[in-house]
């Protein structure tokens, strides 16, 4: 048997082949086939080279990816995999094989002036280190630490919510006692920055050995996130663990190089070299590389950072450590008939650090942490720690925690849960608790009412600034007006609500005025850290995503809170937005190399609803994070299951299945899983 190439009616490949290697050669030839441009560009910031084509402003990215040693790590991760696990480095490079055999040159090619760039072995690793090494954000100890410098160490806690550059997701786990066929459903949609083409691959793995529908990351093989091998479902959210730790670091220069301050007190050489990263149209720059100990230097050097400050910072996490990326979960993943081998398959995970959620059609359920969380000193999770004091080594690694279901559900959607031992910061629970309340309101469900939960646009969080609303006294007409209709208003945050509209203008404005107020002033101008860490540290979209909590707090350093709520409330009133919702906010979509389109289209959602479309309140109501793809996996047979993504399978622009499924994307429909063969087309042999 030859591998085969099939199309559903959306264009989603479904692969099938005679063996595991050969099944991986096919997924690698049918991603470069859809996803040539989108390969290329992964390839290059996984190596830290996208500046020369991309220009100056993909500098700052590459060189934090010199200086994390991204690409290096990717390497010394397959190396090990090699030694440890040969057949799933031998399938790796099928995948590469295959990916290096289908790529040719697209438009964006012709306008990048490129030419497709060859793919290593280790090339899928470097990309899976890419797209996560910010995933657990470590950059808010940054914020942390800055926080507490400025305000005060109560201030951390006041702060804490999902910061604006962290990733998370909806998931929730519905037992067979809940569901209309007595077998279970999982659900949910990753969140993550919109990307065209996206995030996730729909694609079928069928070979001898098994067949499973999922959602693939472009330029890795297999399905590691969520999968549905028939038997056996699983899928993933964000745990919110911190596993990453930053490190303050003493640096010398010597005639021989860089040393680093110890915890034994001795100065040791540290590792040192310069590369240069090229920029289209301006001159090379260089970039100094250095890695102490604990791990590669990040921010800072011998010279501090670019401001004078007097800091160098290293960051340590587990695969620089261990030489591991967790791929060795991936082949086991794909061969997972139950329940109890999805568990197995996921003792070999590192990172990101998710929890998983997994069922199969013998009743057996799973609700885990999965991944590497070292055991080291409380203070290593909240901020930066001196390199070369005692008693900040990493010691071992947390057990993951388990749990069970409760009335036969399990949601996890980034909240203080599960994973609470193990993070810091958590997303605020009102995603949870509405998905809770949703699948409670009726005893049994359908992989069919399951959409009804993920478009749900109530928003719990405005409660708090309705509170304040509600309590002003005194005011003039058109703002007496305003607020009585904010405050009989239904709180959901439909694209068409002229409500919701109005309830984000008044939040818009009171961040504003929160941001400006003297009371933060000491946090409107952070360190010169690495441009690339700075969504983290901005004091304006800080203050949007922790707007709750800044005002039920008790106090806040002397800030007249009704004042800055009366005033945003009065300007509001004065000149109110002419729009519903979905008019400003709007998609906001990545591309590396953007092309002309007919506009963006209007979304419904907000920060803190099961449809978790964010804005950044503040700053934009334009929406640069949302759900990258949603599914509903039905345990009583794959063809009831269902998928969505943003855009669509073909990653070419003006191809018949490159933007097919954004309208029902947009009205949170789904499309169906076809696996019966007869209903594809073949596309070709392989």
């Amino acid at each position: 048997m030859t591998s085969e190439i099939h199309r559903d009616a959306w264009g989603i490949p479904h692969l099938r082949a005679p063996g595991v290697r050969a099944l991986a050669h096919a997924q690698g030839l049918v991603t470069a086939r859809d996803r040539a441009w989108q390969l290329e560009v992964e390839r290059h910031r996984a190596q830290g080279t996208s500046a020369a084509f991309l220009g100056a402003g993909a500098l700052d990215w590459d060189r934090f990816a010199r200086r994390a040693r991204l690409a290096d790590t990717a390497r010394r991760c397959f190396d090990a995999l090699g030694e440890r696990d040969p057949e799933t480095a031998d399938w790796v490079r099928a995948y590469v094989d295959g990916v290096n055999e289908g790529l040719r040159p697209t438009a964006e090619f012709r306008r990048a002036g490129l030419a497709p760039g060859r793919w290593e072995p280790w090339t899928p690793l470097a990309v899976w280190l890419s797209a996560h090494i910010l995933f657990a954000g470590f950059p808010a100890k940054l914020w942390r630490e800055e926080a507490a410098r400025r305000l005060g160490p109560e201030a951390v806690g006041l702060f804490a919510a999902d910061g604006p550059s962290t990733a998370g997701s909806n998931g929730w786990l519905v037992g067979g006692e809940r569901t209309t066929t007595g077998r279970a459903l999982l659900a949910g949609d990753p969140h993550r920055f919109i990307e065209d083409p996206g995030v996730y691959q729909q694609i079928r793995l069928a070979c001898d050995e098994f067949d499973v529908v999922g959602l693939a990351v472009p330029g890795v093989p297999g399905i590691a996130h969520f999968g549905h091998a028939g038997t056996v479902a699983w899928a993933i959210t964000n745990a919110m663990a911190d596993y990453q730790d930053l490190y303050r670091e003493r640096l010398r220069r010597t005639g021989a190089g860089v040393e680093a301050l110890g915890p034994d007190g001795r100065w040791h050489r540290a590792g040192r070299h310069t590369e240069h990263v090229e920029v289209a149209g301006e001159d090379t720059v260089e970039v100094e590389i250095i890695e102490t100990a604990r791990g590669p230097v990040v921010a800072g050097g011998p010279e501090g950072l670019d401001d004078g400050t007097p800091l160098a910072l290293s960051l340590r996490h587990p695969p620089r450590v261990t030489d591991d990326l967790g791929f060795s979960a991936l082949l086991p993943l794909l061969r997972a008939r139950r329940v109890a081998d999805v568990d197995q398959a996921l003792d070999a995970w590192a990172e990101p650090v998710n929890v998983v959620q997994a069922a199969d059609t013998e009743g057996g359920l799973l609700h885990r942490v999965a991944g590497r969380v070292p055991v080291r000193a409380a203070a290593n999770r909240t901020g930066l720690v001196p390199a070369w004091e005692p008693g900040y080594e990493w010691t071992g690694w947390h057990e993951p925690p388990r749990a069970g279901l409760v009335d036969g559900v399990a949601v996890m959607a980034n909240q203080r849960g599960l994973a609470a031992a193990l993070g810091t910061e958590f997303a605020p629970p009102h995603r949870a608790d509405r998905i809770r309340d949703l699948l409670a309101a009726r005893r049994r469900w359908s992989a069919a009412d399951m959409p009804a939960v993920h478009r749900d646009t109530h928003l719990a969080s405005a409660g708090a600034l309705l509170d304040h609303l509600a309590a002003l006294d005194g005011l003039g007409p058109d703002a007496e007006a305003l607020r009585a209709r904010l405050l009989r208003w239904d709180r959901r945050m439909d694209a068409g609500s002229r409500d919701a509209a109005l309830y984000a203008a008044v939040r818009t404005a009171l961040v504003r005025r929160l941001a400006a107020h003297e009371a933060f002033a000491a946090l409107a101008s952070p360190p010169a850290y690495p441009d690339v860490f700075q969504p983290w540290l901005a004091l304006t979209p800080r203050i949007g995503f922790a707007l709750e909590h800044l005002l039920r707090a008790e106090e806040l350093y002397g800030v007249d809170r009704p004042a800055l709520v009366r005033a945003a409330l009065e300007e509001v009133a004065a000149a109110p937005p002419a729009g519903t919702w979905g008019d400003t906010h709007r998609l906001a979509p990545w591309r590396a190399l953007p092309y002309a389109t007919d506009g963006e289209p209007g979304l419904s959602g907000d920060h803190d609803c099961v449809l978790c479309t964010s804005a950044v309140p503040g700053i934009t109501d334009r929406a640069a994070r949302g759900p990258a793809a949603r599914y509903v996996w039905d345990l009583a047979g794959r063809d009831h299951s269902l998928w969505v993504v943003p855009f669509g399978a073909d990653g070419t622009p003006g191809s018949p299945h490159h933007r097919d499924q954004l309208p029902l994307w947009l009205k949170g429909d789904l499309v169906p899983v076809v696996t019966d063969w007869d209903r594809l087309t073949k596309e070709s042999d392989v």
